[in-house]
């Protein structure tokens, strides 16, 4: 994904940001001093957008601008190549999903009636926009829907790394959509599982872990659906380095995680319960016939396909 310059509704200039006007620049009396699009540096910024900035031009003279008389140069050179989402907007990225699934709650079981349905996928950008100055996002997101979609090479490389979420959606049982390239990926979704499920989700557990102790220490209490997500991403991670299967639903496992997340198991049971599991887990990982690393050369070979596929109008 190429650098943007980032903007916000709230963003105040700091001094020393170069700038070009919209309109040009007055003076005391009216005339006009330097034509629109001159480039001038902040020397005084307000504390809010309803006050004026201060802008020094080339010739020394000064001017009290307001935030939307002018724009950062930075963002003036790059124009239309910035507004990234204009341009997106109508290519119809969402059009473009090959693979749809459900994760979360509702696949791993955990669900109930106020569970949210969190769908997670692929989509294959057309091959034109791909290579235009615009460039693709990594993710297309919807907070409103709970979706979100990763650009395929940005699935195939976190499956790489055996990211969780990632990898929890090539094994998950709840399938939406899947396109003839999305059921070839789905089929070869071993290639992913090696040996650096133990590091990844060891990080993923230590990054829980800590967000408990930070809770304790601010709080005097868990959260108690951050403990289970530890819990339960142990036991999987267990599951994949002794089975080579990532599993998605907990089975057995269920009363005892809700137990948890309703904060009804004692602490002292769920603490033994996490070090027994720690325990598991390095000796899955020092027993495991998962390889080294996963299959770089398939994945490459899928993501080539997957490209020259998306030089087509039609979805593959």
């Amino acid at each position: 994904m190429k650098e943007r310059v980032h903007n916000s509704s709230n963003l105040i200039y700091s001094v020393g940001t170069q700038v070009v006007t919209r309109k040009p620049v007055q003076g005391s009396h009216g005339q006009s001093i330097h034509p629109s699009g001159a480039v001038g540096v902040i020397v005084r910024s307000p504390v809010d957008r309803s006050h004026s900035y201060r802008i020094r031009f080339v010739d020394g003279f000064e001017s009290a601008l307001q935030h939307d008389q002018f724009v950062q140069l930075a963002e003036f050179k790059e124009g239309v190549i910035n507004d990234q989402d204009q341009v997106l907007s109508n290519h119809g990225l969402l059009d473009r999903v090959i693979f749809r699934c459900v994760i979360g709650s509702q696949a791993y079981g955990l669900d109930d009636e106020n569970s949210d349905v969190d769908r997670r996928g692929v989509y294959l950008p057309p091959a034109n926009l791909h290579w235009s100055l615009y460039g693709v996002p990594e993710q297309l997101e919807s907070d409103a829907t709970q979706e979100a979609y990763w650009e395929v090479q940005k699935f195939v490389t976190l499956a790489l790394k055996a990211n969780p979420n990632v990898l929890e959606c090539l094994y998950t049982p709840i399938v939406e959509t899947a396109t003839p390239l999305a059921q070839e990926l789905i089929g070869m979704k071993d290639i992913f599982l090696s040996r650096v499920v133990y590091q990844t989700y060891n990080g993923y557990v230590m990054s829980q872990f800590k967000k408990m102790q930070t809770d304790i220490r601010n709080q005097g209490q868990v959260k108690w659906k951050h403990v289970m997500h530890l819990i339960r991403l142990l036991l999987s991670g267990i599951s994949v380095l002794r089975d080579g299967f990532v599993p998605v639903q907990v089975g057995e496992h269920r009363e005892s995680l809700l137990a948890i997340k309703a904060g009804q198991m004692p602490w002292g049971d769920v603490e033994a319960w996490r070090l027994r599991l720690h325990e598991q887990f390095d000796a899955a990982f020092s027993s495991t016939e998962l390889p080294e690393r996963p299959d770089y050369e398939r994945a490459n070979a899928f993501l080539i396909k997957a490209r020259r596929l998306a030089l087509k109008d039609s979805l593959p």
